[in-house]
């Protein structure tokens, strides 16, 4: 695994480091040597429980079986990926769907070719605030004011940079749903792990924790509690989506179609059966700390709901990308016309579900 000194905040798994992990989890051999013919697909994602079917269909050989040889690359956040992705180093992003609406309104090439999950993420509270929490029935308004009537400060809270999906999430679930008062609450932004990390060491009294965080941060500290989930923050707000460059599409548009049919196959998998996929996510996610059973776990959280029809996510996007402009992320909201490609989905549904 190495670094990419030119794109920050980004790591780099390679062919045989990422199947080699895949392998050690799974106690696997090397992949065949046919792979070393396989169509090369770079692959950009950010470590969240919504792209587990990427993880899956990397890592059980699927992708390598159908003559794709993928490269994985992680991100901290949706809007860092589009950097990448708009630089011409990625051909499909895995990704929050608002970064991606955002990219393509500013002329990037780029089509929502699948979705992948709605939700996915989860506002967890450290000790003092889960008690304020405890004591007022779990009414957030109630709550934060108790906080900081008896800290003598606002409750810092932790949250991706403007534009995840999560944040947007939190947002709504503060001001809109708990009707919050400002003046009680601090917001910091920061990186997805970064937020799992400060929740642990006490750095902030509450934050947006992204699963498979969520799970393991509850785990790891019984005193940190979780106080909602992402429906009950924004309903049916979608969390991962699938996008390809228009680079991509033009060039290689029937891998296009194949990596669909996978990813479409793959959620199967995660959905139903959340034991079988949990070995191929915690190669990626894992990083050596985490055990299977916690992201068994994590798979089958209230906060994510796995859906790949972008019919599903059409209505509800629009009501992101609406109150987006509303939270100053930008002025006008990005159109969603074009914005998926439902005719490829569609002939990738049908065409995997012929073979």
């Amino acid at each position: 695994m190495q670094a990419r000194d030119d794109l920050p905040g980004m790591i780099m798994f390679d062919r045989r480091t990422f199947l080699a992990a895949s392998a050690g989890a799974l106690g696997l051999g090397a992949p065949p040597l046919a792979a070393q013919s396989a169509l090369a697909v770079r692959v950009g994602f950010v470590p969240v429980i919504g792209a587990s079917a990427l993880f899956v269909l990397a890592g059980d050989g699927s992708a390598r079986a159908a003559g794709l040889n993928l490269t994985l690359s992680k991100f901290d956040s949706g809007p860092n990926a589009i950097q990448a992705f708009a630089s011409g180093t990625i051909d499909i992003l895995v990704i929050g769907v608002a970064p991606v609406a955002v990219a393509r309104s500013r002329g990037f090439e780029t089509l929502v070719i699948s979705a992948a999950a709605t939700g996915g993420s989860a506002f967890a509270a450290g000790p003092v605030l889960a008690k304020a929490f405890a004591d007022h029935g779990g009414d957030p308004a109630k709550a934060f004011a108790a906080f900081r009537s008896a800290q003598g400060r606002k409750a810092k809270l932790g949250t991706l940079p403007p534009g995840g999906v999560p944040t947007v999430a939190l947002h709504h679930w503060l001001w809109k749903v708990g009707k919050v008062d400002r003046a009680d609450v601090e917001i910091a932004n920061m990186g997805i792990e970064v937020v799992q990390q400060a929740m642990l060491a006490g750095a902030i009294d509450g934050g947006t924790l992204l699963e498979p965080s969520a799970t393991l941060v509850t785990e790891r500290d019984p005193r940190i509690r979780r106080i909602v989930n992402s429906p009950g923050m924004f309903p049916n707000i979608p969390g991962v989506v699938v996008a390809a460059s228009g680079a991509f599409l033009k060039s290689q548009a029937q891998a296009a179609e194949r990596f669909v049919g996978l990813f479409v196959q793959a959620t199967e998998i995660v959905a139903k059966d959340p034991a079988r996929a949990a070995p191929h996510v915690l190669a990626v996610l894992g990083g050596g700390l985490v055990a299977e059973a916690t992201i068994a776990r994590a798979l089958a959280s209230p906060a994510v709901s796995y859906v790949n029809d972008p019919r599903a996510i059409r209505v509800a996007t629009e009501a992101l990308l609406a109150y987006q402009v509303e939270l100053g992320d930008f002025q006008r909201a990005p159109s969603t016309d074009g914005l998926f490609d439902q005719a490829l989905y569609d002939r990738a549904v049908k065409a995997a579900a012929g073979r």
